[in-house]
Formats: structure tokens, C-alpha cells, sequence
């Protein structure tokens, strides 16, 4: 186990006197492993971070919705515009492994706070930009604000809430992941036939504002007494190999770009390859692989990156399923897709009473088995099934979905000490963008070698079911994974010790 050394009660007092505790708020007492007791306003926090995720959640959805309207205003080709979303995921790439070492030298609050700024500023940009060139730019503004705002709204939180009450508050977090990829596309389709494009990026500002004004009144700017050397050479490795990483698994499914998609994957591998010779024993690293020692974070990152697959394939296939499939219009389709976010809402206030009961192993196997399940049944959508019966199934989807990345979300950290809480939520979030852009991938690719086999100009609901397939049954496996979890693993956070003591 990683442990810490402990700051004594001056380290604490001088966060008094320099107004790192939030007005009106009492420093809870912490330990080495994050704090005993929980603010007075910790749900308040929770629902601050989450709305800033929030806002860049829709964002990062709702913009391809206006390619093509954005590409005629530009003069350009449709397909030129994919470079406005590559540039964004670039950022990402670069900047969330540096996001953690960045928030312990500079303030958890303050950079959280400059993330927003950026990410309003580049949202402005996006807004006033009149060429393509201009949009890129714009864009890659916005990645750097939304590469600190995912890693360190969550290191907020996880240095704001004890134990106890780290489910609740996770659940808070995980709403805008889940629903803001489906409210994005119907979001931007309205926009796009009622308003002008530009509106899309405008309204982030009014958020934005808001959340920077409330991140300062009501949170707290956790540092460490004594960052890390910040760790040049591996942040320039590690922003290759993700970037290229990243950049080939977008680029697989385009027709005719397969050699250029094979060199950047075959360069980003190298490139992580040397980072993980560069990483190996070093304390500074910016993605500290010592961190997978420690099991129940090793198992949470293996277990949720083979769920994400899933997750991050199921944006990308369901409105094409329904609207090329099916022949559904795109509000209808959005219309029938939101019901994974009513799922998601549902699940926030269960979520505890179910962990405690059951523990997080039992959760995360035979939840996480039902999860994926209830996507693969997605695949046998077709034109005799009723509106009502796809709704209700994408309710179950979106609300077991939610209660497994809920599960992975807090587990993950159980064992991970206070010192090194940060490098934990940059490598754990570095993996989630990585392995939701492989869902994708995977999807895109699947859907086109399933059309191209069963000779069809175009995809038809027989392709999208087994692209369905087959991204499910990859992401069924993490059950192996979750097995592998110790019976009493996160029994602190979930209560389930205490629980079955009762009840015994």
C-alpha cells in the first residue's frame, strides 16, 4: 500500500489562514487515505463538479450534429470538419496525464476554476470562428479546459468526501457522463434547425460563469505541501502515444485511410512502450504505473476500461440504428434514446442501499453481466418492436450502466492514499477517454466489415445488431475481472461490513 506522510496541524492551519477551506465550512479531520468526515456541503460540491462535466459532456456530443452546416458556412467539405473533433481529443490526450501534477503544485480549486475559464474562452472562440483554421484552434483551447476539468472535479471531490459517503457523491458525478452523450445529439439537432450553429458553443458561457463563480464560494483549493518534479520527458510520451493512440482508433474506420490510422497506432505504441521503460521505478512519473499495485485500483482500471467499450460504442450506434435502421427521424430517435438518462437518474438514490447490501464484488459481477446484456438485447431492435418496449430497455441499460461505473468510479480509489490521489484520477481518467474512443472505434469498424460481409451498399438493422453483438460480448469478459475482486474490497465505503454484521 502507498502511504503517505502525514501534515501536521501547522500544514492545516496555514490551509485556514490562506482561505483554503471554503467560506462558512468546517475542515473535516482526514487521514491518510482521504477524509474521516465529510463536509456539511459535499452533495452541493458533488452537483457543481457535475455540472461542469456536464457542460462538456454535451459539448463534445452536440457538435457533430452541425458538421455539416458548419462545413457549408466554411466552404469546405463535410468530411474536413473531423479535424475540429480530433483536435479536441489532441488536447485530451496531451493534458489529462498532466492534469494531476498540475492541481497538487497550483490548487485543486484554482486549476479547477482556470479549467472552466479555458474552457468558456474556448467555447467563445469556437463560437466567433470563420474558418476552419480558426475552429481547430478554438478547439484545442477547449481540450486543454476539459483535460483538467474530468480528472481534477473528480480529485475534488474524492479530497472532499469521506469514505462513507464517497457513493452518493459518485453518483452525483457519474449523471453527465451517461446523459450527456444522448441529450447532445437531439440538443444539436434543434439548434441546428432553430437557431444559428454558433449557439451550440454560446451556451456553455452562461454555465460556465456560473460554475466558476460557485467552484470558488464552495470549494476547496487542496495542494500538496511538496509536488512532484513535474515529469517532462514522460509528458511528452505519454501526449504521443495517447495522441497517436487516439487519432488512429478515429481514423480506422474512415474508408482509404487504413495505412495512415496503422502508422499512428504503430507509433503510439512505440511511444508508450518508452514511456513505460521511462515510467518504470520513477516516483515523478506523470502516469505513475506503480499506481496498479495496489489491486483494487489494477482491477477497477482493467474491469471499467473493458466496460467502456461498450459505453462508448453505444452513442455512436444507437442514433445510426435508429435513424438508418429504422428510417426513424432524428427526434424521434432522440426522443427514444434519452430513456438511458432517465435509467441513470434513476439508479443515483439506489445505489447505496444496493452496495450496501451486496458488497461491490457481488455488484460489479452480476450487475455488470445484466449491464452488458441488456445493450446486446438493444441488437434485436427491429420494425416490430414498439416504441414503449425500446424505451423501457434503454431505461434498464442506462440504469444499470450507471450503477456499474458508479461501483468502478469509487472502488477504484479504496486503497489509493491521500499523497497519491492525484496521479490515481489522472491515470484513471486518461484510460476512460482512451477506452471510450475505442468503443467507437471498435463499433465503426465492426458496423463496416458486417456491411461489407453481407454485401450492402449501406449498413442495415441486420449490421447494426451484430456490431451490438460483438462490442457487448467484448465487454462481457470484464466478468472475469470483477470475480478477481476481494469479497470485502471497498467494504468501508459501501457499508457492507457493517451491514452483514447487523443482519448476522
Amino acid at each position: 500500500m502507498l502511504r503517505p506522510r502525514r501534515r501536521g496541524i501547522a500544514s492545516v492551519n496555514a490551509e485556514v489562514r490562506d482561505g483554503i477551506v471554503p467560506a462558512g465550512g468546517a475542515l473535516a479531520r482526514t487521514s491518510d487515505h482521504g477524509p474521516e468526515t465529510s463536509g456539511a456541503n459535499y452533495r452541493l460540491v458533488a452537483l457543481i463538479i457535475a455540472s461542469a462535466l456536464f457542460m462538456e459532456f454535451v459539448d463534445s456530443t452536440v457538435l457533430a450534429t452541425a458538421l455539416p452546416t458548419m462545413a457549408r458556412d466554411f466552404g469546405i467539405r463535410p468530411q474536413e470538419m473531423s479535424v475540429a473533433l480530433t483536435s479536441y481529443l489532441l488536447a485530451l490526450a496531451i493534458f489529462i496525464p498532466a492534469s494531476g501534477t498540475i492541481a497538487d503544485r497550483f490548487g485543486s480549486r484554482t486549476v479547477f476554476r482556470c479549467a472552466i475559464l479555458l474552457f468558456v474562452l474556448g467555447s467563445l472562440a469556437c463560437g466567433q470562428s470563420s474558418s476552419l483554421e480558426m475552429m481547430v484552434a478554438a478547439r484545442f483551447l477547449q481540450g486543454i479546459g476539459g483535460a483538467m476539468m474530468i480528472p481534477v472535479g473528480r480529485l475534488v471531490l474524492l479530497r472532499s468526501v469521506a469514505k462513507r459517503d464517497m457513493v452518493n457523491a459518485m453518483s452525483w458525478l457519474l449523471v453527465p457522463a451517461l446523459i450527456g452523450p444522448i441529450l447532445g445529439p437531439p440538443l444539436g439537432g434543434f439548434i441546428v434547425t432553430y437557431l444559428d450553429w454558433r449557439w451550440i458553443f454560446y451556451i456553455n458561457l452562461p454555465m460556465g460563469v456560473l460554475g466558476f463563480w460557485l467552484v470558488g464560494r464552495f470549494i476547496a483549493n487542496f495542494r500538496e505541501d511538496n509536488p512532484a518534479r513535474f515529469d517532462t520527458l514522460g509528458f511528452a510520451l505519454s501526449g504521443v502515444s495517447l495522441g497517436c493512440l487516439l487519432f488512429g482508433f478515429e481514423m480506422v474506420s474512415r474508408p482509404g485511410e487504413g495505412a495512415m490510422a496503422g502508422t499512428l497506432v504503430t507509433v503510439g505504441a512505440l511511444a508508450g512502450f518508452l514511456y513505460v521503460r521511462h515510467a518504470l521505478g520513477r516516483k515523478d512519473a506523470i502516469l505513475d504505473l506503480g499506481l496498479l499495485r495496489d489491486p483494487t485500483f489494477r482491477l477497477s482500471v482493467i474491469a471499467g476500461s473493458i466496460t467502456r467499450i461498450t459505453q462508448g460504442a453505444q452513442p455512436f450506434l444507437l442514433p445510426l440504428m435508429m435513424q438508418v435502421g429504422l428510417g426513424f427521424s432524428a427526434a424521434r430517435s432522440g426522443t427514444i434514446t434519452v430513456a438511458t438518462a432517465i435509467g441513470s437518474l434513476a439508479m443515483k438514490s439506489l445505489a447505496p442501499r444496493i452496495l450496501r447490501r451486496l458488497g461491490f464484488r457481488r455488484s460489479l459481477v452480476w450487475n455488470g453481466g445484466i449491464a452488458t446484456l441488456g445493450y446486446a438485447v438493444c441488437g434485436f431492435f427491429g420494425p416490430s418492436w414498439p416504441v414503449w418496449a425500446m424505451f423501457g430497455t434503454l431505461m434498464l441499460c442506462g440504469f444499470f450502466m450507471s450503477f456499474q461505473f458508479t461501483a468502478y468510479n469509487t472502488i477504484a480509489y479504496d486503497g489509493v492514499d491521500k499523497q497519491h490521489m492525484s496521479s490515481a484520477t489522472a491515470f484513471y481518467s486518461t484510460f476512460q477517454q482512451l477506452m471510450l474512443s475505442l468503443g467507437i472505434c471498435l463499433a465503426a469498424v465492426a458496423l463496416h466489415l458486417t456491411t461489407i460481409a453481407n454485401g450492402h451498399d449501406a449498413p442495415r438493422i441486420g449490421d447494426f445488431s451484430v456490431a451490438f453483438w460483438i462490442v457487448t460480448a467484448i465487454s462481457f469478459t470484464a466478468t472475469f475481472w470483477n470475480l478477481k475482486f476481494a469479497p470485502d474490497a471497498g467494504a468501508e465505503i459501501s457499508g457492507h461490513a457493517a451491514a452483514a454484521a447487523k443482519h448476522g
